[in-house]
């Protein structure tokens, strides 16, 4: 959930799926043109244009996050993923102008806001309320967040889904991987059905808040009595389908550590390592969004506080059994236990040629170089991320041979990329190796 920004502004969202599907196909067509102009001008230079270069120019980026921006829903929630895959894979300004997903969003305007919640709570649905500031605290691709206090106390956080986004998940997913293989995103002979099928799994999923809501109190009891974390309190009164009403919890980004002292730092994101790892291995239920907005931080407390709970995933005992075979064989640099285990999770599999299975075994083994090293890894020093992204660019000579791994073991690579990349962004210090043993 994006932090309200001065340059956010109201936007109506459009609720319509014959409109979303129109904004969608002019933005192609924008694209197409863009691109044969950008192609003409090569051939009168001499040149011989680069299909890939054509399409993933900066304009033709910035129109898609900005469009993307303004329909918000599914499109951008596809933008937004598309842009943390590929981000390394794209060049600099490239992946700069896509990340604006991740970080602007556009929010409702009052008279649009108070037609969501006349149906989702009736006409006089103020009765109930001393203050609804109709200025959005947080905007994000499905909802927003408003802040309101009842007549009887409380100090409440609700967020508010746009309007008509459930009704549009399936065609927006859609006209989103379209888009994707215009760009160039998706490799030629990919077959992304079932990642597309799974994409609008999730975000129905993630549009119920009746949903997240048991999941909110969920991991509220789990954390009931921890001095480390802080969820807040479901208000089930006021929560339907659309509207989720929790109580409000005072704190900052995650991200304005980046100035704390180093030994905070380290505190923090090891309590964050710790919670993945006691997700999968100890409650088998993990937030798989790895957005840091996710997270915020209690400077008075030092507690970190746990949003957004619609990307919950329950894993199956055997599946984490599986993860602690592949931890441990990595840990203990056991490359036949690292391939037995791989291929047991989806991540190999039989009809792979064997100079592709030993590429990714290598990529494996380098993941895995933070947690074999004894004593503590520093993010922040390292060139990890620039060599992962240099031998996954090596892997596109067999991009034919690619499949997609199983859906639970994709969102928990998600979430631990995610973690990994705040950790770089905090430049933290953690003995990793006494973490993830502590687990196995």
């Amino acid at each position: 959930m994006t932090e309200r920004k001065p340059d956010m502004k109201p936007m109506p969202v459009p609720s319509s799926r014959f409109v979303r599907a129109a904004k969608l196909g002019g933005l192609a067509s924008s694209i197409a043109g863009s691109v044969m102009a950008e192609g003409a001008k090569s051939l009168a230079r001499g040149q011989r244009p680069v299909m890939s270069d054509l399409l993933l120019t900066p304009q033709n980026a910035l129109k898609v996050a900005d469009k993307l921006a303004q329909m918000r829903g599914a499109a951008m929630k596809m933008g937004q993923l598309m842009s943390m895959d590929a981000g390394e894979m794209l060049p600099p300004e490239l992946s700069q102008i896509m990340a604006r997903l991740r970080a602007e969003a556009h929010f409702m305007p009052p008279a649009q806001l108070k037609k969501v919640l006349i149906t989702a709570w009736g006409p006089d649905f103020l009765k109930h309320f001393k203050k609804f500031d109709v200025h959005p605290i947080a905007a994000a691709s499905i909802g927003q967040v408003h802040r309101a206090w009842t007549k009887d106390g409380r100090d409440l956080a609700i967020k508010v889904q746009y309007p008509g986004v459930r009704k549009s998940i399936d065609s927006d997913v859609d006209n989103v991987a379209t888009l994707m293989k215009i760009s160039g995103l998706v490799p030629k002979g990919l077959d992304i059905a079932p990642m597309l099928e799974e994409a609008k799994r999730q975000l129905h999923e993630e549009a119920d808040y009746e949903r997240e809501g048991k999941y909110l109190a969920l991991f509220g009891q789990l954390k009931e009595n921890s001095a480390d974390f802080t969820v807040p309190a479901l208000h089930a009164d006021l929560t339907t389908r659309e509207v989720l009403a929790m109580s409000f919890v005072e704190g900052e980004p995650i991200e304005s550590l980046e100035t704390a002292p180093q030994a905070e730092r380290d505190r923090v994101m090891r309590l964050i390592v710790d919670l993945i790892f006691r997700e999968l291995f100890e409650y088998r239920l993990m937030q798989t969004d790895p957005n840091f907005a996710n997270f915020r931080y209690d400077p008075a407390t030092g507690r970190v506080i746990l949003l957004d709970f619609g990307a919950t995933r329950e894993f199956p005992e055997a599946f984490a059994d599986r993860y602690r075979r592949l931890l441990r064989a990595g840990l203990d640099d056991d490359l036949t236990g690292v391939r037995d285990a791989a291929r047991e999770i989806g991540f190999l599999h039989a009809e792979m040629p064997e100079d592709l299975e030993t590429m990714l075994l290598d990529m494996f083994r380098m993941s895995v170089e933070p947690l074999r090293q004894p004593g503590f890894y520093d993010f922040g020093q390292n060139d990890l991320a620039l060599r992962m992204r240099d031998e996954s660019m090596a892997l596109q000579s067999h991009r034919q041979h690619f499949r997609f791994p199983p859906v639970d073991s994709l969102f928990l690579q998600r979430k631990f990329g995610g973690v990994y990349l705040l950790a770089t962004k905090l430049r933290a210090r953690i003995d990793l190796r006494t973490v993830v043993e502590s687990w196995l």
